[in-house]
């Protein structure tokens, strides 16, 4: 299609419903990134000083926590993080890395009860290089997957429709952590 041809679609009523996303672009503007690596900067030191509901907290173990992903991939997205600023998984304990797995663990059957998903993406991404968006706090990514998930959105218009909030699903977690 040509320039004059296509000039006119801005603004253009069509077959299209518009699904607006603008709290992404605090995201995608890199406006939630910490200033620095320091722990005072840091949301993951953050949130466990927060009540639960505040600070988006699942639960609470010893060593780690589950929180929301406050930029989730789908409903039920929680991060594993250690209470310790640490960089890398190699820098825990080997308690602190046993209470990570088994948090790990109970998290994914927790959600597996709440939204019955087919599947999950578990992993971590260590250092900025490699994807993560906050290197300087080791954190582990459960995302929760169901057939079919993934549709046009995310390709089309960089966009993921989300049908809960978050306050709404952690409650639905919370809930159950203490109930399995």
């Amino acid at each position: 299609m040509d320039a004059e041809a296509s000039a006119g679609f801005a603004g253009v009523p069509d077959a299209f419903q518009r699904l607006w996303t603008p709290h992404r672009m605090v995201y995608i503007g890199g406006e939630a990134k910490p200033a620095d690596a320091s722990e005072g900067e840091c949301p993951f030191c953050r949130a466990p000083h927060q009540s639960d509901a505040d600070g988006l907290v699942v639960f609470r173990g010893e060593a780690s926590y589950v929180v929301m992903n406050l930029f989730p991939y789908n409903p039920g997205h929680v991060l594993v993080c250690p209470y310790r600023h640490v960089a890398d998984y190699t820098e825990l304990t080997e308690g602190e890395r046993a209470e990570f797995g088994e948090i790990t663990k109970r998290a994914m059957d927790v959600i597996r009860a709440v939204s019955r998903p087919a599947g999950f993406n578990v992993g971590m991404n260590q250092g900025e290089v490699a994807g993560a968006g906050i290197a300087a706090h080791l954190h582990q990514h459960l995302v929760p997957r169901w057939a079919g998930d993934s549709n046009f959105l995310p390709v089309v218009a960089q966009t993921k429709a989300l049908p809960q909030l978050l306050e709404q699903t952690r409650r639905l977690l919370a809930d159950a952590w203490s109930q399995l």
